[in-house]
């Protein structure tokens, strides 16, 4: 089978391999051990790799590199207009050597693989919607156009669109989805982490004002003003470090706030192990895999209500919604943090129910996705 990719992810070519973002190839290492060649769509970016970038593990890869873009200004769409016919023609030559076509949705690569998609009624066709289905959310015209295209089953054919959380309503096409970090033998025995002495939070997300990162900082700083013995490590990268680094300078909380930077999975796996919660107040998301992984580990996920986050924290029952209000949130928090006995069953629940998830149970829907 070849099996054809269409992302919006950027790709680095280093000593003959493909590497991107971690999480996303980590995942799409799943999908292609199932296929004889893999065809990548994708922008190729000069930059060097990080440590948050993997190489896809495939001995058979044509990559056809794209340019990227944007309609955020007329200047970007003067751009775009010239620059897309180009990336339709090798989205279209890629999909006409596929024998299975997957796309990575939301984004501007996903919109026109989602386009050109509909010339191919009869092949076989996934689509990862990687963003908040939500059909109540508010969201860019290019995402809400990428949701009508993929749930009008009369322009797409023979495609199941992956999503996250169950919506009413939905086409018969839609697949009620979920993604996975750890495997069955990494259900090792979870240590409780009693609320005595320090108690640790972290934050796992890029640090941009879409996740709220200075929210975060400002929740664990009132609890420490609050005379709780608290601390925040914040993993991640993003144009936002330089503001999050002199909001803990000028309130002096160097003691309390760290920002990690980005990690290896493996550092990050640990830093779950030995926090008693996850912290990830984001305006948007699809399947936070912040919040999943560090549930699988025991820690107590304090999310915003976006997308299937409510479903994820069984609406509070194991973990805390939050307001985005930081007196009503430090609250909560409070309310939490006096009553050990309900953090306690948050956490356990909270394991439970992520380790349902496990990339063993993953790659088996992938297999029946694929029909091996």
């Amino acid at each position: 089978m070849t099996f054809a990719i269409i992302t919006h992810v950027p790709h680095i070519l280093e000593q003959n391999q493909y590497f991107a973002y971690s999480p996303y190839v980590r995942e799409m290492n799943i999908w292609v051990k199932q296929v004889d060649k893999l065809i990548i769509v994708a922008p190729e970016s000069k930059s060097g790799k990080t440590p948050i970038d993997i190489n896809y593990e495939h001995d058979k890869i044509e990559f056809i590199a794209i340019e990227s873009f944007d309609v955020l200004s007329l200047k970007a769409i003067s751009k775009t207009v010239l620059k897309t016919p180009k990336i339709c023609w090798r989205i279209y030559s890629a999909m006409q050597k596929a024998d299975h076509i997957h796309l990575r949705c939301p984004g501007n690569i996903g919109l026109l693989g989602s386009l050109v998609q509909i010339l191919f009624p009869n092949k076989a066709k996934t689509a990862k919607y990687a963003g908040n289905w939500d059909p109540k959310s508010k969201q860019p015209w290019t995402y809400l156009l990428q949701k009508w295209i993929l749930s009008n089953t009369f322009l797409t054919r023979n495609m199941n669109v992956l999503v996250y959380g169950e919506w009413e309503g939905i086409s018969k096409n839609i697949k009620p989805f979920f993604t996975a970090t750890y495997n069955e033998t990494d259900k090792l025995p979870i240590v409780p982490k009693e609320l005595q002495g320090q108690i640790s939070f972290i934050f796992g997300g890029a640090l941009v004002h879409g996740k709220n990162p200075l929210y975060a900082i400002q929740l664990v700083e009132t609890l420490y003003k609050k005379g709780y013995e608290v601390v925040l490590a914040l993993y991640g990268e993003g144009v936002e470090r330089k503001k999050l680094e002199e909001y803990i300078s000028q309130n002096n909380l160097g003691n309390i706030i760290s920002l990690k930077g980005n990690q290896t999975q493996e550092s990050v796996k640990k830093a779950y192990e030995a926090n008693h919660f996850v912290l990830l107040p984001s305006e948007s998301e699809g399947w936070p895999k912040a919040i999943a992984e560090g549930m699988f580990w025991g820690c107590v996920p304090i999310s915003t209500k976006v997308s299937c986050v409510p479903f994820m924290l069984d609406f509070g029952n194991r973990g805390v919604l939050l307001e985005m209000d930081l007196e009503k949130d430090v609250h909560q928090m409070v309310v939490l943090l006096k009553n050990e006995v309900d953090y306690l069953d948050k956490s356990q629940k909270a394991s439970e129910w992520s380790r349902q998830y496990t990339l063993d149970v993953f790659e088996g829907e992938i297999k029946k996705l694929l029909q091996l």
